[in-house]
C-alpha cells in the first residue's frame, strides 16, 4: 500500500529529487512518482478537478419501462383530449396491445434485445433518425432553433447605414470567436467540470458534438460528422454569400491574440469589397428540402475536386460565422428573426451544428441544428462566451501569422442557378410565413414564485395552458422537453402538459361559480401533477420515447396491422402538439426560439429568470387559427391573472 505525500510536502522536497520525478494519471489525479525515495512512496499532487468525461462509467443506461408503466400512463394522457367514445376506442387498442402473449409483449422483447447490441442507449440512434435525419422538410424552419445574446457591455452601434461592415463588429466577432474556442480548449482537454444534479452526474456526451460538427444532406437519410476531439484550426465565415475557409488557430491548435483574428475578418472584408465576380450563393441549399439538397450537394460533389474540398472545409470546420453588412431594427420582435432565419435564407448555412452571426451594429445571436444536440449544452457555451465579455485574450496567446482566409470558388453545373432561385423562392415563402414574436416579462420571476411556494417550471407550464384555452376555447396535446441526461447518452422525454388536472383548472379559473379556494386548489393539483410526470420523464418514464421504441421493432405487414395502439387514430393525435414548449432557463445572457411544430400550433421558448420571464411565440400566418400577436397579450393577461389570484 503506497503512502501519498500532500502537495505541500512536495515543496519540502530537495529539487534534485523534484527534478527526478516522473507524471502518472491514474483516477483522475496526478502522481508524482518518485524513484529516489522508494518505488512504494509516491507524491499526490491534490490540486487536478475531475475530468469532463469522468463520470460516464457510472451513469447508468436509459431503461426500458414496462408496458404497464408506459400504457397507463398513456392513456391517461388521452383523457384530457379525446370524446368518451373515442378515449373507449383507444383504450380497447391499448389494453389489446399489453394482453398476455399480445404483440406489445413481442416488440418489448425485440427492444430489450436491441438494447444489449446497442453500445449506450436503445434509444440514441432511433431517436437522431427518426426526430431529425430521416425528416426530409427543410430544417431552416421545422428543426433549427436560434439564441439572441445579451447585448456586448457597450451597447450597440445606432444608425449604421446598409451595405457597412463596422470596427466595433469586427471587434466583437473576434472576442466572441476567442471565447469559443476557448470552450472548446475546455471540451478537448476535458478541463470543463462533470455536470451533476442532486439525482447524481449527469452525462457529459453531447459537449462531444459541438465542435466541427456538421448536418450532411444525403439521400434516403441525412448523416451527421461530429468528431472530438475537435482540432481543427479553421472556421468558416460567410459574408455576403460567399464563404472562407479561415484559419483561427495557430500549429497545433496554437491560441493566437484577438487582434490575430480580427485582421482575418478585416482580410475577408477587403477581399470581397476588391472581387469582380461573387460566386453563386451555395448556402441558400442549406434552407432547402433536404432531398433537393443531397441531390444537389452530390451533383456539386461529381463536377470537381475543388468542390469536394470545399465542402471538406465546411464539414470539418469547428463552427460557422455569418458576418452581416446590415442592422436589423431595434425592436427586438424584429431582430430576433435575423437569427431565426435571415428574412430570406441568405448568408448562412443551416447545417452547422451552430452558426455565430453577428450584425453590422454588434447584435449577435446563434442559428443552431438541433440533431446533434439539446438547447442545455449549447446554452451553457452561450453563458461562457458572453458571461466574459469584454472578451480578453487568452493567457496562453500570442501573436502568430496565419495563413489568409481562402475563398472558396465553386465549379458549378448549367441547372444550378435555377435550383437556386427556386430554393430562394421557397425559403422566402417559409419566412414570409413565420409569425414570431416576444414577450419580455418583467413583473415577476422565480424569486417570486419561489417564495409564493411554487414550481415555477409547472407555473409557467399553467399558465400557457390557461392562455391557450383562453384563446382557443378547448385544450389541446402539449409537448414540453425533459431531459434525460441523467442516463447515458440521454437526449430528451416528452413532458405531456395538457392533463385532466391543467383542464379542470383552466376550465374553473374564469368561471365564477368557481370559489377561490376551489381554483387553487385545481391550480395546485395540476401543478403536482405536471411535476409527478417531469420526474417521471427525466427518470426515462414518459410515454412517447418508449412507444416509438416499440413501434421500431414492428417488422412485418402483419404485426403493423395488428399493432392497433398505433394505427388507432388517438396515436397521432395525442403527438399533434399544437403547443410545444421548451424552458430555456435562465435567460440572464440569451433567449431563443424555435418553429411551431405543426402547423396549427405555436412554439413557446421561455427562459425564467429571478426577475422576469422571456418568452417567444412562433405560429404561422397562414392558419387564421393562431395569431402570435394575440396570443402574446393572452399569455401576458394570464401571467397578470395568476400572479394576482396567487399573491
Amino acid at each position: 500500500m503506497r503512502t501519498f505525500l500532500s502537495s505541500t510536502s512536495v515543496r519540502t522536497l530537495p529539487s534534485t529529487i523534484i527534478k527526478r520525478y516522473s507524471l502518472t494519471i491514474q483516477n483522475s489525479k496526478s502522481y508524482l512518482i518518485c524513484p529516489i525515495l522508494s518505488r512504494n512512496y509516491s507524491l499526490q499532487i491534490e490540486t487536478d478537478k475531475p475530468k469532463t468525461f469522468s463520470n460516464q462509467h457510472i451513469i447508468p443506461r436509459l431503461p426500458i419501462p414496462t408496458l404497464q408503466e408506459t400504457t397507463e400512463r398513456y392513456k391517461k394522457s388521452l383523457l384530457p383530449i379525446l370524446k368518451p367514445e373515442e378515449y373507449t376506442r383507444a383504450a380497447n387498442a391499448v389494453d389489446e396491445f399489453v394482453k398476455a402473449d399480445g404483440l406489445g409483449e413481442v416488440l418489448q422483447k425485440r427492444l430489450h434485445e436491441l438494447d444489449k447490441i446497442e453500445k449506450y442507449s436503445w434509444l440514441e440512434n432511433i431517436w437522431l433518425n427518426k426526430a431529425y435525419l430521416e425528416w426530409r422538410e427543410p430544417s431552416i424552419i421545422n428543426v433549427n432553433w436560434w439564441c439572441e445574446f445579451k447585448d456586448h457591455p457597450n451597447g450597440v452601434l445606432k444608425q449604421v447605414p446598409k451595405g457597412q461592415i463596422t470596427d466595433f463588429q469586427i471587434n466583437r466577432t473576434a472576442g466572441l470567436i476567442s471565447n469559443i474556442l476557448s470552450f472548446n480548449d475546455e471540451i478537448n482537454n476535458e478541463l470543463l467540470p462533470p455536470e451533476s444534479t442532486r439525482q447524481g452526474p449527469l452525462c457529459m456526451n453531447q459537449y462531444k458534438k459541438q465542435f466541427g460538427t456538421t448536418r450532411i444532406a444525403d439521400s434516403p437519410v441525412d448523416r451527421v460528422i461530429s468528431p472530438w476531439p475537435a482540432t481543427a484550426k479553421h472556421i468558416i465565415v460567410l459574408f455576403r454569400d460567399q464563404i472562407f475557409k479561415v484559419q483561427v488557430l495557430g500549429e497545433g491548435g496554437a491560441r493566437v491574440t484577438i487582434k490575430d483574428i480580427e485582421r482575418q475578418l478585416k482580410s475577408i472584408v477587403e477581399q470581397i469589397n476588391n472581387i469582380n465576380e461573387l460566386q453563386l450563393p451555395i448556402g441558400l441549399l442549406t434552407g432547402e428540402h433536404r432531398d433537393t439538397w443531397a441531390t444537389a450537394r452530390k451533383a456539386l460533389e461529381s463536377q470537381s475536386s475543388e468542390n469536394r474540398s470545399n465542402f471538406e472545409a465546411i464539414d470539418t470546420a469547428l463552427f460557422s460565422l455569418s458576418l452581416d453588412d446590415y442592422s436589423t431594427d431595434s425592436d427586438i420582435d424584429v431582430s430576433h428573426h435575423n437569427l431565426f432565419h435571415a428574412f430570406n435564407g441568405r448568408n448562412r448555412w443551416f447545417d452547422k451544428c451552430f452558426q455565430l452571426i453577428v450584425q453590422s451594429n454588434g447584435r449577435a445571436g446563434v442559428n443552431g441544428e438541433h440533431s446533434p444536440a439539446d438547447a442545455v449544452i449549447p446554452g451553457r457555451i452561450f453563458d461562457y462566451i458572453v458571461s466574459k465579455e469584454p472578451a480578453q485574450d487568452p493567457p496562453n496567446s500570442s501573436s502568430i501569422p496565419l495563413p489568409t482566409p481562402q475563398h472558396l470558388k465553386w465549379v458549378t453545373y448549367p441547372s444550378l442557378e435555377t435550383i437556386l432561385e427556386k430554393a430562394q423562392s421557397n425559403i422566402q415563402a417559409a419566412n414570409d410565413n413565420v409569425d414570431s414574436v416576444l414577450l419580455h416579462y418583467n413583473e415577476y420571476g422565480s424569486n417570486w414564485l419561489k417564495s409564493a411556494k411554487l414550481s415555477p417550471d409547472a407555473f409557467i407550464q399553467m399558465a400557457l395552458q390557461l392562455a391557450y384555452y383562453r384563446r382557443q376555447g378547448e385544450p389541446c396535446p402539449t409537448y414540453e422537453s425533459a431531459s434525460t441526461r441523467g442516463f447515458l447518452h440521454g437526449r430528451t422525454e416528452t413532458v405531456r402538459s395538457c392533463s385532466i388536472d391543467s383542464v379542470a383548472f383552466t376550465k374553473a379559473f374564469d368561471d365564477k361559480d368557481f370559489k377561490k379556494e376551489q381554483k387553487l386548489a385545481l391550480l395546485t393539483k395540476a401543478i403536482e401533477t405536471h411535476l409527478e410526470y417531469m420526474i417521471s420523464a427525466t427518470n426515462g418514464k414518459g410515454v412517447d420515447r418508449h412507444l416509438l421504441g416499440l413501434r421500431c421493432q414492428i417488422q412485418t405487414e402483419e404485426e403493423k396491422s395488428r399493432a392497433l395502439i398505433f394505427t388507432d387514430p388517438s396515436y397521432i393525435q395525442s403527438m399533434y402538439f399544437k403547443l410545444s414548449s421548451s424552458n430555456l432557463s435562465p435567460g440572464d445572457y440569451f433567449y431563443g426560439g424555435f418553429g411551431a411544430v405543426v402547423p396549427e400550433g405555436y412554439g413557446v421558448n421561455y427562459a425564467i429568470g429571478k426577475e422576469g420571464i422571456k418568452f417567444s411565440i412562433s405560429s404561422y400566418k397562414k392558419y387564421s387559427e393562431t395569431d402570435s400577436t394575440s396570443f402574446r397579450k393572452i399569455l401576458k393577461n394570464s401571467l397578470d391573472d395568476l400572479r394576482d389570484f396567487v399573491a
